[in-house]
């Protein structure tokens, strides 16, 4: 695998050219724990807990990223005046494509097929993580081009490394301008989010759906919580026996989704000893004993859920934990949105309306980025127009 260098990044073509010791100068590290959070968290506001130092350090010390797992923590950095990190990139170097939610296994087995090593290749991403948010991480007092001056990094680090690509995955919408300037491919796709328009509860929310919809969401809670406790735990209230219950359950859904689980056991002890106050934990009980469970992270203004299983298949259980349980505690503690996770069209009928999400990549052979290019402007217009589809499907009332 390739090891930790200095690259030369360019602030823009033109002054490069006229005066070569104006470029920035990016450096990669072994892993987000090798830096101080404070310079971290800096640059990766807090808004977002996916991005934060708490949440990619524990990834890290966890062994849930590391040797043996095919993600090797390469962050790229641009020190300011003060030698402090002013730009970073959350990267990593990918043994194989899974744990991204943007699937190219298929440019994969074209790349190996011609005679190419498709891996390691450069990501930039938080693992496991199909959320959307910021990749070029600025501090505040960044100049404009240090973001240019990162996406230039990720390219010298792929060229001088003789990778094959470089992909951004999850990128925030502003952000697109940016890769796209840069000559980077991008890539579209659809997620289901819940918008809270105003709600003042879940009835609130079940009186903007037809009529059918609303009587088909209400027999679902009713038959899901049947018998059971619904409880939210989140900060101090979440104690060490609910990560052992929640760990069978992720075990669960892991093995059966991914053939092993991504995340060790010891990842969630540290983010609940470190982070807790931005976890949800929404546990059904039966008889005081927990039979599902699923586990959301909170935002500055949106609620995250991330992983569900069960010990017990109760109907419509998943979707009361994952979705009716999410929504009321978003609109109970005023967050904006819900993001329940990638793909799921399930979703559109409980009121998840479907939005667009972007990825960046970067291929250097111009032969293999000539066809990836085509294909990806084929795909963009069979998503937009999936997604125009299913948006008239939605189980809102349609206004006259």
């Amino acid at each position: 695998m390739p090891t930790p260098l200095y690259l030369k990044a360019r602030r823009n073509h033109a002054m490069a050219e006229q005066d070569p010791a104006s470029a920035l100068i990016a450096r990669t590290v072994p892993g987000v724990s090798s830096i101080e959070a404070a310079q971290w968290d800096a640059c990766a506001k807090t808004d977002d807990p996916f991005l934060s130092h708490i949440f990619l350090s524990s990834l890290e010390e966890s062994g849930s990223v590391g040797p043996g797992t095919g993600w090797q923590a390469s962050p790229i950095l641009i020190d300011g005046t003060d030698g402090a990190p002013v730009g970073c990139l959350p990267a990593y170097l990918k043994g194989h494509s899974q744990g991204e939610y943007v699937f190219d296994h298929a440019w994969a087995d074209a790349w190996q097929r011609a005679g190419g090593h498709y891996y390691p290749k450069l990501q930039i991403a938080v693992p496991f993580t199909p959320v959307t948010g910021r990749r070029l991480l600025l501090r505040e007092d960044a100049a404009p081009e240090i973001a240019s001056g990162l996406i230039a990094a990720a390219e010298q680090f792929v060229v001088q490394n003789n990778l094959s690509s470089a992909h951004a995955t999850f990128i925030a919408p502003e952000e697109v301008p940016l890769f796209e300037a840069a000559g980077w491919l991008i890539r579209e796709d659809s997620q289901f989010h819940f918008e809270n328009d105003g709600y003042a509860d879940f009835e609130d929310f079940l009186a903007r759906l037809s009529s059918e919809k609303r009587k088909n969401l209400r027999k679902e809670r009713r038959r899901a919580r049947q018998g059971l406790e619904i409880v939210h735990l989140t900060g101090d209230a979440i104690h060490p026996e609910h990560w052992d219950a929640f760990w069978v359950f992720y075990q669960d859904t892991g093995s059966r989704k991914w053939g092993r689980p991504y995340l060790t056991r010891a990842f969630f002890d540290l983010i609940g000893a470190r982070m807790a106050e931005k976890i949800v934990l929404i546990f059904a009980l039966r008889g005081g004993r927990p039979i599902a469970g699923a586990l959301n992270f909170i935002g500055r203004d949106t609620l995250y859920g991330r992983y569900w299983g069960c010990t017990e298949d109760v109907p419509f259980l998943h979707f009361e934990l994952c979705y009716y349980q999410a929504i009321d505690f978003a609109l109970a503690h005023g967050l904006k949105r819900v993001e329940a996770g990638a793909q799921g069209g399930h979703k559109l009928v409980r009121g998840y309306k479907p939005v667009a999400t972007w990825s960046a990549h970067y291929i250097p052979h111009p032969d293999f980025r000539r066809a990836v290019a085509q294909f990806l402007r084929q795909e963009r217009e069979a998503v937009s127009a999936d997604r125009e589809w299913l948006s008239s499907r939605t189980p809102f009332k349609k206004e006259d």
